[in-house]
């Protein structure tokens, strides 16, 4: 009987891992034809391969297209990690770096390493954007563990509020000190996968790919945890440690991304919700080994896409990536606290 459960259910599982990956290819195809010069796939392949039918077009794809791609998949991977572990930790179902305040955090310590200190380069000012993120996380959990009840979902998403506020009402007046720094951080503050060029990612690429190995390694910690912290430690696992490690990589996570792509809210909220979706419907159930790297490839589809319809809603104008989310994150956060349960956790 178990034998047959098990067939039954492989198909459902390779289908989990087989639809997003298809549809994250898709994506990427349609992020090197999409633009305000639409270019035919057939001229894609061919520059893609040295055999470039024109400069300009070689130059679009290689120097554009290529990197803001390929930035799309970092970073969004990296958001969407750092949402699913962030909300594992806590178990908490409004975790996430930008309703945390994480990215508000590290935004601040970029503006403030730019606007103040002069830092030009991601790679002098990158460290200022993990510092951000990581005292803010701890930051927010203190507050929200204030009171009697201690910490609540609910309480942690409104200190994040409060603190995200502050955060940014601060990153303002120090970009309002410097005009060269305001010009910057408008562009970068509404949150963009343009703009960046293949050095840029490779500075910030490694710090990624150390918070992606971290955040993964956490998942058979974080199915024990799920079961409550004294079964977990009755199970010789050191929490603390899982801990930790957990919030390290969420800070090389978050602060990477947010170095190149700006402050991109909601990703990391709406993607692990989406991810636990497909996993029920596959059979695996809320298994984290299923679920982060499921995140991993569904939310650089969410940004990507929102990426390809910016470029086309206006074209030649682009609209930030950064504010479609928002757009779909915003309800989905304000549906998530009007949840009746989300009370009594």
């Amino acid at each position: 009987m178990e034998s047959s459960v098990i067939r039954a259910r492989r198909p459902r599982a390779v289908l989990l891992v087989g639809l997003p990956g298809a549809a994250l290819l898709a994506l990427c195809v349609l992020s090197m034809v999409s633009g305000a010069l639409s270019v035919p796939l057939t001229q894609v392949w061919d520059t893609l391969f040295g055999h470039a039918p024109s400069t300009r077009i070689e130059n679009v794809i290689w120097s554009v297209r290529v990197p803001r791609t390929v930035l799309g998949l970092a970073a969004g991977a990296a958001l969407g990690l750092s949402g699913s572990l962030m909300q594992a930790l806590t178990r908490n179902p409004l975790a996430d770096p930008g309703v945390l305040g994480v990215t508000a955090g590290a935004a601040f310590a970029i503006v403030f390493a730019v606007g103040v200190l002069g830092l030009g380069s991601v790679y002098s000012y990158i460290w200022f954007a993990f510092a951000g993120a990581f005292a803010t996380s701890l930051l927010v959990y203190l507050l929200g563990g204030l009171g009697r009840s201690g910490t609540t979902p609910v309480k942690l998403a409104l200190a994040g509020v409060a603190v995200t506020s502050l955060l940014f009402s601060l990153t303002s007046a120090v970009a309002l000190t410097d005009p060269d720094a305001l010009n910057r951080y408008r562009f970068w503050s509404a949150g963009s996968l343009a703009g960046q060029s293949d050095h840029v990612l490779g500075q910030v690429l490694p710090f990624l790919a150390v918070g992606a190995v971290l955040a993964l390694a956490c998942a058979p910690a974080l199915n024990s945890m799920a079961l409550g912290d004294d079964v977990a430690a009755s199970l010789g696992l050191r929490t603390g440690l899982v801990r930790v490690q957990g919030v390290l990589a969420v800070t090389l996570l978050t602060g990477g991304a947010v170095a190149v792509i700006g402050p991109v809210v909601f990703v990391g909220l709406v993607v692990p919700h989406l991810a636990r979706i497909l996993a029920q419907y596959a059979g695996v159930g809320p298994d984290h080994r299923w679920l982060l790297p499921l995140s991993a490839v569904l939310a650089p589809s969410l940004l990507l896409a929102a990426d390809i319809v910016g470029r086309l809603l206006a074209r030649p104008v682009e609209i930030q990536a950064g504010i479609l989310v928002a757009f779909i994150g915003g309800p989905f956060f304000i549906a998530m606290v009007r949840r009746r349960r989300l009370a009594e956790l």
